[in-house]
């Protein structure tokens, strides 16, 4: 079988809905599968006012609904409403340190929320196929230099973290709720740190970097020694597009990882590279404060050998190219010679190019 022809998904009898549709990789999936001639329905929160979404102009543009997932009936009605053929799960509160501040609402929105969904989803009569999106955080984190592999035990040490291991949780209960007299199917996605243009989340090395650049201020540096997975945003994208094909042609998978296949990059070298793209434009200052920097994994790389043999998926860009790609995005729309479309354009144009 040939999965990278995604052949069931872009002949699905009805939409695909993608929760959390304004967020960041909610914006750049949404684009990725218009450019596969899909129909997208989205719901989520308003969106931010500097989000990709909001710098796209997106609104309008497909069938949206703004929503909490936490409220049930809500949820519960747009889904009955919308009846997709297919789920990408992204909806969830996504940041370390925020979870510390709201480890409450981060459970309510990661644990709760993704059952609220699939408990949703339980009522509908026609098919629907579910990849929630979690996190290589999920694994328990002994330090060890070797690749995290999906039969690795899930520990979670920070809330964030541990609700996206409950996130799992759910996902394994309502798989196990549907093998008895449902038709939906349902995997789990894990990928690292993503990166691309448009990103401006709080407390992401990336947009602290724009945002220093844009008010020619020093980007304080956290734990420059940590090494990190990053990888373009389209490529974990693509990534869970193949395991969504994998579900419509019933193809046996549970949990798939999505990673580089060279090893983790440290935030020095992002340092290095940002430097050398943006020159006296951008100054750093490494914190002496390591308080949050103590609360953040230093060693993170998964094995991505399942998505390789049975999806047949590779990362198109290493993580230079990736982390080169992200700074150019900003560096062509920050000076205007592309629109924030343009560039994403761009970008989805680069990665579809040779597969």
């Amino acid at each position: 079988m040939q999965l990278k022809a995604l052949t069931g998904l872009k002949n699905l009898a009805r939409p695909v809905l993608i929760t959390g549709h304004t967020g960041f990789k909610g914006t750049w999936l949404t684009l990725l599968l218009e450019s596969h001639g899909v129909e997208v329905i989205g719901a989520s929160l308003e969106p931010a006012e500097d989000a990709l979404y909001s710098r796209l102009n997106r609104r309008g543009h497909i069938e949206e609904f703004f929503l909490d997932i936490r409220d049930f009936d809500a949820l519960q009605k747009m889904v009955n409403k919308v009846k997709p053929s297919l789920v990408f799960h992204l909806a969830a509160q996504p940041l370390v340190l925020e979870s510390y501040v709201s480890p409450l609402s981060t459970f309510e929105t990661n644990v709760m929320g993704t059952a609220n969904l699939l408990e949703s989803i339980s009522g509908l009569k026609e098919r629907s196929n579910v990849v929630a999106i979690t996190t290589d955080k999920v694994y328990e984190n002994t330090g060890k230099i070797r690749k995290y592999r999906e039969s690795d035990k899930l520990q979670g040490k920070d809330p964030y973290s541990a609700s996206k291991v409950g996130t799992e949780s759910v996902v394994t209960a309502w798989e196990n709720i549907w093998k008895q007299s449902s038709p939906h199917r349902i995997c789990s996605a894990r990928a690292g740190n993503v990166i691309g243009g448009g990103d401006y989340s709080k407390d992401r090395i990336v947009p602290d970097i724009i945002r220093g650049l844009r008010s020619n201020t020093e980007v304080t540096i956290r734990n420059p020694k940590s090494t990190r997975p990053w990888q373009h945003v389209l490529d974990p994208l693509m990534g869970y597009m193949y395991a969504a094909e994998a579900l419509i042609c019933d193809v046996g998978i549970k949990n798939v990882n999505f990673g580089p296949t060279e090893e983790s990059l440290s935030v020095e070298r992002l340092i290095q590279l940002a430097k050398i793209e943006f020159g006296e434009g951008i100054s750093f200052m490494i914190s002496n404060d390591d308080s949050q920097a103590k609360l953040e994994s230093e060693l993170l790389d998964l094995d991505s050998t399942l998505a390789n043999s049975i999806l047949g998926w590779w990362p198109k860009w290493d993580q230079e190219d990736a982390i080169r790609r992200t700074f150019t995005w900003w560096k062509e729309v920050l000076s205007g010679s592309l629109s924030p479309f343009e560039a994403c354009e761009a970008d989805i144009s680069a990665l579809l190019g040779s597969r």
